[in-house]
């Protein structure tokens, strides 16, 4: 296939509430693309690693949000999520095989996710605000 003949996108959608991407393509191909998806197959160094074997898993992506995608030249865009993570391009070719292979990339994380003992959901907040009066200045323990 020639560079003329790689499907380009014609229309990129966010939306925010169901957390989708929605994208066509120029050979009639369409995909929505959930944010967790895209997250958790970024095809930055920090999580497909340098060669095989590499890979980091990606757990606590469920909620996760994206904050801004740009364009990158002609070929590509790059995603700033909500959980900072913003390295990688998703090339428009990337991104149309995101959408051809969405349910074995899925299914082999989900897979690679219970191998792991891990989940999707992001670990709960356990530190809180505090109103005052912790152990600050002599209290806690001093007599």
């Amino acid at each position: 296939m020639t560079e003329a003949e790689k499907p380009v996108p014609t229309q990129i959608e966010l939306h925010q509430k169901s957390r989708v991407l929605e994208i066509a393509f120029s050979d009639g191909k369409h995909y929505r693309l959930p944010y967790e998806f895209l997250r958790v197959n970024s095809p930055s160094a920090e999580v497909k690693g340098h060669g095989p074997g590499q890979e980091t898993l990606q757990v606590g992506k469920m909620d996760v949000e994206i904050s801004s995608a740009e364009p990158v030249g002609t070929y590509a865009m790059q995603i700033t999520y909500s959980d900072g993570h913003d390295s990688g391009l998703y090339t428009w070719e990337y991104l149309h095989q995101m959408g051809e292979q969405q349910d074995t990339m899925w299914q082999d994380y989900l897979n690679k996710m219970e191998a792991a003992g891990a989940k999707r959901e992001p670990a709960p907040n356990i530190l809180k605000a505090s109103s005052g009066g912790g152990c600050g200045s002599g209290g806690c323990g001093s007599k």
